[in-house]
């Protein structure tokens, strides 16, 4: 059964596991030829286009809100971590630029006032200067993200389908599922976390870190809401659930005497909010955003409900666009020439933290 849970994922977890792909990432065959040489501060080459250490740091310093509370190897494990989205980053934008995908000033303006969250301009400044970042800095790391998702939207969202067929089918393997021994709701829910999260998988990769920004972006949320802005959008678009985010926030049919037996303010936000509306829940600094997208009673469904099919499709969609996503990026890193020189001088100090303005070390 679906539950509604708040999430919390300590960040140091996140630093091990990111380690870990970037030290995997960075063995090479033995006898493969030395590349031409390159300055210190290049970080990886992907198909002959330099990261810069600089270009990992802003992107750190963007998505990194409490950095002076780690360690060295806290943070080079983080960088590390993002070097890899970057070197994915690299290889969607040149695929993006061979389709001519492109992105309007006003759609970046778009993306960059829902960064700020409706935070006043002053303050804004104040915490872009504390990152050491320019609003020309925000700006571009929103251009790239805003055209990797276009591209990634065409080869994947736009090619996956769900016929009558396959909803009928499933439908039928699955009947019991939509026989109701007792009324239920229909609940959807979007998770925001003060603290930065191993895994981002809604589609911005909006991730709050403070409570501070996780506070600001329930606001956020709430008003494009009120605005009517579908809620399964915003979901996708920044929930920091990664179980319910690819599904829109979607939770299913949650039975009546389970959505009493859940914590107070859960249970009452679920039995005192009307169909269609939402209603914030917090507790210790997360919020859930909790949805009531239909209350349903008693009895056997069938696919002459509208929500019914809709159900069911959209969770057919979501399985195939996750397992055509993870094979076409896989892919496009297979296809790409990569090389990741700070991960090899990890690997060679052992794990510890490198001297950065050491030269590059030769191919292995």
């Amino acid at each position: 059964m679906p539950c509604i849970r708040f999430a919390h994922r300590p960040l140091v977890a996140a630093l091990a596991a990111l380690a870990a792909v970037a030290l995997s990432a960075a063995c090479q065959s033995a006898s493969a030829p030395a590349p031409a040489p390159v300055s210190p501060d290049t970080w990886a080459v992907v198909d002959g286009k330099q990261i810069q250490r600089d270009q990992v740091e802003k992107t750190f310093r963007r998505m990194v809100s409490d950095a002076p509370t780690l360690s060295e190897e806290e943070a080079l494990a983080a960088k590390l971590g993002l070097l890899d989205d970057l070197i994915v980053e690299e290889i969607l934008l040149s695929r993006a630029g061979a389709q001519k995908i492109e992105v309007s000033e006003s759609e970046v303006d778009t993306a960059f006032a829902d960064a700020k969250k409706n935070i006043a301009d002053a303050a804004f400044q104040q915490e872009l200067t504390r990152r050491s970042l320019t609003a020309a800095d925000m700006r571009d790391g929103l251009r790239r993200e805003l055209i990797t998702r276009k591209l990634l939207e065409r080869e994947i969202s736009a090619k996956v389908t769900v016929t009558d067929q396959q909803v009928s089918d499933f439908f039928n393997a699955n009947r019991n599922q939509f026989n109701l021994p007792e009324d239920a709701f229909h609940l959807a829910q979007i998770v925001i976390t003060p603290a930065r999260d191993p895994q981002v998988t809604n589609r911005t990769g909006d991730d709050a870190s403070t409570p501070q920004a996780a506070a600001a972006k329930v606001q956020m949320l709430m008003e494009r809401l009120k605005s009517g802005t579908p809620f399964g959008d915003l979901a996708r678009d920044y929930s920091e659930d990664p179980e319910s985010a690819p599904r829109g926030g979607d939770l299913g049919l949650v039975p009546l005497s389970a959505v009493k037996q859940a914590p107070a303010p859960l249970r009452d936000a679920v039995l005192q909010v009307a169909p269609g509306a939402a209603r914030v829940v917090s507790q210790n600094g997360n919020h859930t955003i909790v949805f009531v997208v239909a209350k349903q009673p008693a009895g056997q469904r069938d696919l002459s409900m509208p929500d019914v099919r809709q159900r069911i499709t959209d969770a057919l969609k979501a399985r195939r666009e996750q397992v055509l996503r993870t094979a076409y990026l896989a892919a496009a890193r297979t296809d790409a020439d990569i090389v990741n020189y700070i991960a090899r001088r990890v690997v060679e100090s052992q794990g510890q933290v490198p001297t950065l303005s050491l030269s590059s070390p030769a191919a292995k």
